[in-house]
Parts: structure tokens; sequence; C-alpha cells
């Protein structure tokens, strides 16, 4: 039974975290978590976090769709790398031990807000010695090894996609934030199947965060627009550093 004040929480930390998923990515800073210090195992909390705020990629995407639709072409390919990626990363989540994943967990969080925080400059850096677009095949392979990654554990997915999408010669700010929740989208699906019938989700939690997810991932993305990005991507940062610092002392 969730008692009323952690119930309240997870809502808080679904809604808060779809939504800047929307805008900068990083939602799983708040929601994976909340779950962990709620007493719920890595994994399962990790699998648990996936599953409920996958409807707010769902309603992210929908918001983008005006967006995405100039980047068609692309899309088939780089959804079949996405399914492809993210199913290989829920199966290496599902081969590994809990106290495995709890011992890695703080380096991964650690690594994904050291990729917030550096990737504006690495992002510049890159693109002024790359010369012309990555080649298409190049992008595809980037960006199953980030679905991988993604299904495994997700922090800084999102920020690894518009990393990538940026080097293949995407300027359109929105029209990458609508790539990347529709393929994060793509992802989430595959690990959400496979941590479904696995039996290790937590449903009573993550019924609370889909209901969070929604309003979260919708709202949030109609507000990137008028949000300063900058603004979303510090609270992120601190968040990160906050939940690493947190991990790595308990």
């Amino acid at each position: 039974m969730i008692g009323l004040g952690q119930s309240a929480l997870i809502l808080a930390a679904s809604t808060v975290g779809c939504a800047v998923n929307s805008v900068a990515g990083g939602g799983s800073f708040f929601t994976f978590p909340v779950l962990v210090f709620g007493g719920m195992a890595p994994i399962a909390a990790n699998a648990t976090s996936t599953v409920g705020i996958w409807p707010g990629s769902l309603a992210s995407t929908w918001a983008y769709r005006k967006d995405v639709s100039a980047l068609r072409a692309q899309l088939p390919v780089l959804t079949v790398a996405s399914l492809a990626g993210g199913l290989l990363g829920a199966l290496l989540l599902l081969w590994t031990r809990n106290e495995t994943f709890a011992r890695i967990v703080p380096w991964l969080l650690l690594t994904a807000t050291l990729l917030f925080a550096v990737s504006g400059r690495a992002v510049a850096w890159l693109r002024a010695r790359n010369r012309g677009a990555l080649h298409p095949a190049l992008l595809v392979a980037g960006q199953f090894a980030i679905a991988a990654y993604g299904g495994y554990f997700g922090g800084g997915m999102g920020i690894l996609m518009l990393a990538a999408y940026a080097l293949a010669g995407l300027t359109d700010v929105h029209a990458m934030n609508g790539l990347k929740s529709l393929l994060g989208a793509a992802i989430n699906a595959a690990a959400v199947v496979t941590f479904v019938l696995a039996g290790i989700v937590q449903w009573p939690q993550a019924m609370l965060m889909v209901a969070g997810s929604v309003a979260g991932g919708y709202f949030g993305a109609r507000l990137a627009k008028r949000v300063p990005a900058a603004r979303v991507r510090q609270l992120v940062i601190a968040t990160g550093a906050a939940m690493t610092l947190k991990f790595f002392l308990s």
C-alpha cells in the first residue's frame, strides 16, 4: 500500500520529469530516485519508471507532430534502430543482478549529469570539426547505441540523441525535439514490453506515474517553445548532481 505522501511525491516527480523530458531530457533524474528512495529495488524501479513515463513521451510526440513531419524520410530506419536497441538494453538490464545495478547506478547518474553539463559546448565543438553532415549509416548506428543505453537506463538519452541529430545536420530545435520524443517513445516501447512480460513492474506506482507523465509530457512540450531551455537544463543538471551525490553516499 502506497502512502498518501509517497503517492503525491511520485505523481509530482513524473509530472515534472516528463515536462523537462519534452524540453531538454533528464526526466529520469526525477522519477527513478523517488522510487528507489521509496524502498523499491533498483532494477524494478528503473523498469517501473520506464513504464510510468512512457505515455508522457507519446504525449510529447503528439504535441510535436507538426515539427516532425519534415523528417519523415529518416523515420523508418531510425525507428527500427530505436526498437532494436531498446530491446537489447532492456534485456541487458534483466540479465543484471540488483546488487550489480545498484553499484553502477551512481556512475550512470554521474555520466548522465556530465553529459548534460557539457553537451552544449561539446556539440558545438564537434560540429565545428565535422565537415558536412554525419553520414546516414553512422547516424543509424549511433541511434542504435543510444537506444541500447536508453533501454538499459536512459538517463541522458535525450541529450545524446539531440547531439547526434545536430551532427547529422539538423538545425531546427523543435524538429530535433520532436524526433527525440518520437524515437524515445520507440525505445521505451521496446523496453516497456520487455519489462511487462518479465513481470518486474510495480503497477501501483507505475499507474501514478502514467497520470503525471501524460500531463507533464503534453503541456511540457507546449511550454517548451516559451520557456528558455537553458533554465530547464540548469534545473536538470542541479537535480542530477544532487541525486548522484545521494546515490554515492547511500
